[in-house]
């Protein structure tokens, strides 16, 4: 009995001094289990208190959203990781019919940090491609002097993102016109739009490299490849958008959205990769490079 009593003893010293060294520290009661410790109430009231003003700011209208000059605005277009970017990039490249690319991929969270460096990727893999074809096309032609045209970037960059921007902001300008006539027409936002429009895109960039072989068949066969897989993405997305307006006007709207996507595929193509007529001294004409037959005539 006299050890036990002298281990309660020791238990109370070993709680004395714990207490005399942290004097803050919560302490309960053994006589009333449901008392809770002062702390603990403490740190409640405060996050029941945090918990209605964020509930009364909301209900208020008083949460205001970041000014589109400042860093926080756009960091939300941004904000993605890798994983969606290529779920994304893969839903493009190989689009499967009757699923929408906006409700499927995008909807949940647009973003314009896959849409840019497409954009941009597209641009450089264009204009170094259309140099490296122009040299290869050249190639052991004494009269040729090969000079990289570095113009064919700014060329490239301006067509690529005035067809990534401009031609979302007139869609859905004429969707949200269309919607004020059809009710049944169904919205797109135009950070949605520019989103599928720019995921489109990529299928352009491993068709640009190929478009380094100089074999023309070969060139309109990728042309056509990439202008059938990202036309369905743009048909299957924008489709049940306009099927519900006036017949005609749905057909004429999904003809120019195809249109518009075929030009910039050929404009490319024939702006970077045909092959410049190159001058040569002494001779009446041209000298046309490529599969071309090549006729001339001397002068005296």
């Amino acid at each position: 009995m006299a050890a036990v009593g002298d281990l309660q003893f020791q238990e109370f010293d070993d709680a004395e001094n714990l207490l005399a060294a942290n004097r803050d520290a919560t302490t309960i009661s053994i006589g009333d289990p449901n008392e809770k410790p002062t702390n603990q109430r403490r740190s409640l009231g405060n996050w029941s208190r945090n918990a209605d003003s964020d509930k009364t700011e909301l209900l208020a209208g008083q949460r205001k959203s970041a000014a589109f000059w400042t860093f926080e605005y756009y960091q939300a277009f941004f904000d993605v990781d890798t994983y969606q970017v290529l779920d994304r990039i893969k839903g493009s490249v190989l689009p499967l019919p009757g699923k929408n690319f906006v409700r499927l991929y995008i909807r949940s969270n647009p973003d314009l940090y896959g849409p840019l460096w497409i954009c941009t990727t597209l641009v450089f893999a264009i204009a170094i491609s259309g140099n490296i074809s122009n040299f290869l096309v050249h190639l052991g032609q004494p009269q040729y002097h090969y000079m990289p045209e570095f113009r064919k970037v700014t060329i490239a960059a301006t067509a690529i993102y005035s067809y990534a921007w401009l031609v979302p902001l007139a869609l859905w300008g004429f969707l949200m016109w269309r919607n004020s006539k059809v009710m049944n027409i169904v919205s797109y936002s135009f950070l949605e739009i520019v989103c599928v429009y720019g995921y489109s895109l990529f299928i352009y960039i491993p068709a640009a490299i190929l478009w380094i072989i100089p074999i023309e068949w070969v060139r309109w066969i990728t042309i056509l490849v990439a202008m059938c897989l990202s036309g369905s993405v743009l048909v299957i997305t924008f489709w049940p958008a306009v099927r519900d307006d006036h017949r005609r006007i749905a057909i004429a709207t999904i003809s120019a959205v195809l249109i518009l996507h075929a030009l910039l595929a050929v404009g490319c193509k024939a702006y970077f990769f045909d092959a410049p007529q190159i001058e040569v001294p002494g001779l009446s004409g041209s000298i046309a490079s490529g599969n071309r037959t090549v006729t001339a005539v001397k002068t005296h």
